[in-house]
């Protein structure tokens, strides 16, 4: 009897350990659970007043910064401002300004009359007249270009077999009047010897992609 009632004596002392240590074992889980540490970021306020600050704050400063690093580069850097008209920029071969006539190295006028810049030029700004001459060549008696038509699409420059017509490297040739853009024979004629040695140039430095 002394021995059951020692054994049942101890069995409950060790159901009364165990739950005992369960019970301090949750309160230990709990206590370690509800003291935990927020590490996100808070979250921002979501008034009107609140989003239009944080917007300036962030774009005008980061404008500013930028806008100092553009300057700063810019203060060490070569200008790219020309002293225009006595400084010129650099123009291509192909450019395309003010027509000229141009003449063999014999004097003579390049322009055979064959009209094809008449023809293929769109504006329709190129007339042309022509005459036999007595050694049965064909030579212009007129040609005249209104340059307030024309587009400067090169196509007169490109059909010419004989390269008598040319858009050469001027650009500067306004005027005051639109009769003085009404061009004749002389004055195209004049215009290629006054530039023909750039035109001459720049044919050469182009003839390979032509």
């Amino acid at each position: 009897m002394m021995n059951s009632a020692k054994l049942s004596s101890l069995a409950r002392n060790s159901l009364q350990y165990a739950a005992l240590r369960n019970v301090m074992r949750s309160n230990v889980i709990t206590q370690t659970r509800n003291c935990y540490v927020n590490v996100s970021p808070e979250d921002p306020k979501m008034d009107w007043e609140s989003i239009t600050d944080r917007a300036a704050t962030h774009m005008f400063f980061r404008e500013v910064a930028r806008g100092f690093a553009i300057t700063l580069a810019h203060m060490f850097k070569e200008p790219a401002t020309l002293n225009y008209p006595f400084e010129k920029g650099p123009l291509s071969p192909r450019f395309r300004g003010e027509h000229a006539l141009r003449r063999y190295p014999s004097g003579e006028e390049r322009c055979i009359a064959c009209k094809l810049c008449e023809a293929i030029c769109p504006a329709q700004a190129i007339t042309i007249e022509a005459e036999e001459r007595e050694d049965g060549a064909r030579r212009t008696t007129r040609y005249d270009i209104d340059m307030t038509k024309c587009i400067y699409c090169g196509f007169c420059q490109e059909a010419c077999p004989v390269d008598a017509i040319v858009e050469g490297p001027n650009f500067e040739f306004s005027t005051e009047t639109h009769e003085e853009l009404l061009y004749n024979k002389e004055k195209l004629l004049s215009n290629g010897d006054k530039w023909e040695p750039e035109i001459a140039v720049n044919i050469q430095d182009d003839y390979l992609y032509r």
